[in-house]
């Protein structure tokens, strides 16, 4: 620990101060934990991080830019630092050094920030790319960023993946074979292509993981190839791949701070404009319908300015559902991408006895919202097709991590990713 404090106090390039210190002691002290992610306090709010191509979360190549971007409502122009934690295939953190998967350094103050212009409520917007001046990445796997304050309190934490593009995968999404699941689960089949990877024992040296529509928590794992033939690794199970379908999202847009719209019943204005949604319907035991969605995301726009970032409004939504029996005493939550999938306080419904609604009021920033209702069951775990339902129909992503470590390595490396969409199911 001595030569830490030595290292951070005569690195010309850090400037750290004895708190840097103290920050290095709490990530040590973590680093035999599973990295989780870390939601934001109430004051930070509209967190995105995305990458090239606008996925719910980065899944980029090896030097490509990653880019986040939150709002502080406090709006006094704090300053927030970020770290960069490389982990293994069952993300707990890697034996690299941070010099061995970063090149420069992090622990850096997060520079390009703005304040609001013309809103009611006003924020600090703050912008981080990576790579940076200060450091970029050298290895694939997966990573955790992590977002501090100047009191070096853990903020919030996201993951992403990095990955190298050395073998191939082709994916195709299928109906489940289960009579039991006929109509309510996709099956995810797959083929990894070495194409001319050098592996010696596949069985041993690739695991793969599989994430719908790039949510963590419903991620499969540890799943071993069915066969082996000749270069490509064949993964055609039926239940150890597959998933609930689910239903396609349902959707609000706030872009028009004054205009009502399909989803939209009423716009009040109390501080805040407050957006009163229609209230929804249980839909499991309906037809199942297609219409498009983004599968849980959220898009920050506005019409009442160029600059959504700076410019678009936080607003009061407010949400409305029927209770009925079929929900019993467990716990409602109004789920979705904006909080990032969490089943917390905030988003959580009560019970209106003068309607016989439960109803939820979140405060979100102007834009193009997708959101669902979830059921917490007593044992914890997340159910969101007891209100919207579950059909093998639904449209779904499927992302496909494909994880390498060979013989004496310090890490798992991701060597190649495959996607699937199940607008193409088939029997």
């Amino acid at each position: 620990m001595v030569f830490v404090y030595l290292w951070f106090t005569f690195n010309p390039f850090m400037r750290l101060n004895l708190k840097h210190f103290f920050l290095c002691c709490f990530v040590f002290q973590g680093f035999a934990q599973v990295q989780m992610e870390v939601n934001p306090p109430e004051n930070i709010k509209s967190v995105i991080f995305i990458g090239p191509t606008e996925d719910q979360f980065p899944v980029v190549q090896l030097g490509e830019e990653i880019y986040l971007e939150f709002d502080d409502l406090l709006a006094v122009e704090q300053d927030y630092y970020y770290s960069i934690i490389h982990c293994d295939y069952d993300w707990t953190p890697s034996d690299l050094l941070k010099s061995q998967y970063l090149t420069g350094i992090d622990n850096q103050r997060i520079i390009n920030y703005e304040n609001s212009y013309n809103t009611l409520q006003p924020y600090s917007n703050y912008q981080l790319r990576i790579p940076n001046e200060n450091v970029r990445l050298k290895v694939s796997g997966n990573y955790v960023l992590e977002v501090y304050n100047s009191s070096y309190e853990l903020q919030f934490s996201r993951r992403f993946v990095v990955y190298q593009n050395l073998v191939r995968v082709g994916a195709q999404v299928r109906r489940s074979r289960d009579f039991n699941f006929l109509n309510e689960r996709q099956s995810v089949q797959f083929t990894i292509n070495s194409a001319g990877f050098p592996w010696v024992n596949p069985k041993r040296e690739i695991r793969v993981a599989i994430l719908q529509n790039y949510q963590w928590t419903t991620m499969l794992q540890d799943i071993s190839p069915q066969y082996v033939l000749g270069n490509d690794l064949v993964y055609r199970y039926d239940q150890e791949t597959s998933f609930e379908g689910g239903n396609e999202y349902l959707n609000f847009d706030t872009s028009d701070l004054r205009a009502p719209t399909a989803a939209i019943s009423r716009i009040e204005f109390e501080d805040l404009y407050q957006h009163f949604l229609f209230p929804d319907v249980y839909r499991f035991d309906r037809e199942y319908t297609y219409f498009p969605d983004i599968n849980g995301d959220f898009t920050i726009r506005t019409l009442q300015g160029t600059d959504p970032s700076r410019e678009a409004e936080y607003t009061q939504v407010h949400f409305a559902l029927p209770y009925t029996e079929r929900i019993g005493l467990d716990e409602v939550y109004i789920y979705g991408k904006y909080n990032n999938y969490s089943l917390e306080e905030s988003n959580r419904m009560t019970y209106n006895n003068t309607n016989g609604y439960l109803e939820s009021t979140l405060l979100l920033k102007q834009g193009f919202y997708n959101y669902t209702y979830a059921l917490k069951k007593p044992d914890g775990s997340v159910d969101i097709s007891t209100v919207g339902g579950n059909f093998h129909f639904t449209e779904n992503n499927y992302l496909i991590l494909v994880y390498y470590r060979n013989f004496g390595d310090l890490y798992d490396g991701i060597i190649g990713i495959g996607t699937a969409n199940s607008r193409s199911i088939s029997n």
